[in-house]
């Protein structure tokens, strides 16, 4: 397949959605574009969250982990099952309770301002790291395949796509991205069922025959229970699994803000629980998919890349499966890298608005412009964030993320769980950022030295959770002794916008 092929196969895909966008936001305002007018289809929601949450990251660098640590990460996809139990039945309720647009309003009605801002910060500065990181992925495949034979730089490329996130979005935003999301999240799964059935085929193996193979390869082992001190070790996973999934879904305005835009609480919850069902065979499938890769590659003697990331891409675009698995590649790492930029985007939009600009009392006209300017803000700093991965990243994509995001969602998981598993009101001050700042460089001391000092000893991704421990004892030592509120989870009756 042609580079110009692809181009146009690129650009007619974005052109889809952005007659989606157009058609979504007609008559659209701010209620639309931070909670989608309350009038979500939860299904609609449900489905589209598939795509946000498993993203490009997913799309290639889950089979690309087959090859290092087999299907490992299984075990941390349990742990999510478990996290998603948490969501719906602790976490959810709170926020429609309050009535939420942004869910870090519950800090300032729990604890106050400082509280409040810091996890507003926090969830910016993890949402747009991560956000940034999973579309350098794909524009770096993009830019591979297509773009880099044009001579355009890779500056411009990024530019390029991530402008047509900003294009379909800015108007309409969670109005607009339940239904995208929808679109993509099922040309993503057409895309990752087509090219397991066309590797299977060209590997001549039927459905049990594909089965077997895969459970007697090498890659398969799911579960590692002998040695505590690798970062493959079950329990290690499996309750990272847990934490990682309460804090990149249920304290993420990203994903919550589509569970908020549900009519609800009942069908958000609906949302959720079936959300949550489809991550287990979604994810076995990918890992699957990355076993058949590594067979292939194999029994085709073609070299194993350097960097795991890469086998899937070098497969799919150099024509080692045919033009139609070319073709399904291009659709699928789009569709899985879009709805987690586009949500990421508005998300962000909506608490730097909401959360650190305070625009509750201004007019609606002016809260627009407001939010249009912090738009493209967000827009240029992704720009500017992919360009700085792409300089000093030498890793797989999703370890990558998990790792940052162990350390910047620990102090929203110690912020949240102060407030949801104690009754005590803290001394609201600076002291609340700074000690915010302080545990996560704590634990990345802890963590780079723990083989030398631990006996040998490595994190996986529990420093996420040695990080939110590390907050909440802080929160503890900070708190006012003779000062409790009347309920553990603190439903107060004060709205936010």
């Amino acid at each position: 397949m042609t580079p110009l092929t692809i181009s146009f196969l690129i650009f007619g895909y974005l052109g889809i959605l952005l007659i989606v966008a157009y058609i979504t936001s007609r008559k659209a305002d701010n209620e639309s574009f931070f909670v989608g007018n309350k009038r979500s289809p939860w299904f609609i929601v449900a489905f589209g969250m598939i795509g946000a949450s498993l993203s490009g990251v997913t799309f290639i660098s889950v089979p690309g982990w087959a090859g290092a640590a087999q299907f490992s990460y299984m075990q941390m996809v349990l742990g999510y099952l478990v996290g998603y139990i948490v969501i719906i039945w602790v976490l959810m309720p709170v926020y429609y309770k309050l009535n939420l647009t942004s869910i870090y309003t519950y800090l300032d009605n729990r604890f106050g301002f400082w509280s409040y801002k810091t996890g507003a910060i926090f969830f910016l500065l993890s949402r747009t790291l991560g956000a940034s990181i999973r579309l350098y992925l794909v524009i770096n495949v993009l830019y591979i395949s297509v773009f880099k034979n044009w001579h355009v730089p890779f500056e411009v490329t990024v530019m390029i796509l991530i402008l047509f996130v900003w294009l379909y979005t800015f108007k309409g935003g969670i109005k607009t991205i339940i239904w995208t999301d929808t679109i993509q999240t099922f040309f993503m799964l057409a895309a990752l069922g087509t090219t397991v059935y066309l590797i299977s085929k060209n590997l001549h193996l039927d459905l049990d025959g594909m089965i077997n193979t895969i459970r007697e390869s090498k890659y398969s082992q799911i579960f590692f229970f002998d040695d505590w001190k690798p970062k493959s070790y079950f329990f290690k996973q499996f309750i990272s699994g847990i934490f990682v999934a309460i804090c990149m879904t249920g304290l993420d305005q990203d994903l919550m803000q589509k569970n908020l835009s549900c009519k609800n609480i009942k069908d958000a919850q609906k949302n959720m629980f079936w959300y949550s069902l489809t991550f287990i065979p979604i994810n076995l499938i990918f890992l699957s998919l990355g076993a058949l890769l590594y067979i292939f590659a194999v029994q085709n003697g073609i070299a194993l890349p350097k960097h795991s990331d890469d086998l899937y891409p070098i497969i799919a675009t150099q024509g080692y499966l045919g033009s139609v698995v070319t073709f399904m590649f291009i659709i699928g790492i789009i569709s899985a890298t879009y709805p987690s930029a586009d949500s990421a985007l508005t998300s962000l939009t909506t608490s730097f608005t909401v959360d650190i600009l305070n625009v509750k009392q201004y007019p609606d006209e002016k809260i627009k412009r407001i939010r249009l300017r912090v738009h493209v803000l967000f827009s240029l700093l992704m720009v500017a964030v992919i360009m700085v991965f792409r300089m000093i990243n030498n890793r797989s994509v999703v370890d990558a993320i998990f790792t940052i995001a162990g350390y910047t969602y620990g102090p929203l998981l110690g912020l949240f769980s102060f407030g949801f598993l104690t009754k005590y009101k803290i001394r609201d001050s600076k002291w609340v950022l700074i000690l915010a700042i302080i545990c996560p460089v704590i634990v990345f001391l802890i963590t780079s030295y723990s083989k030398r000092f631990l006996n040998g000893y490595q994190f996986s991704y529990e420093h996420l959770l040695l990080n939110g421990f590390l907050v909440f004892l802080g929160f503890y030592l900070l708190r006012e002794r003779n000062n409790k509120c009347k309920s553990k989870l603190v439903l107060f009756k004060k709205q936010s916008l």
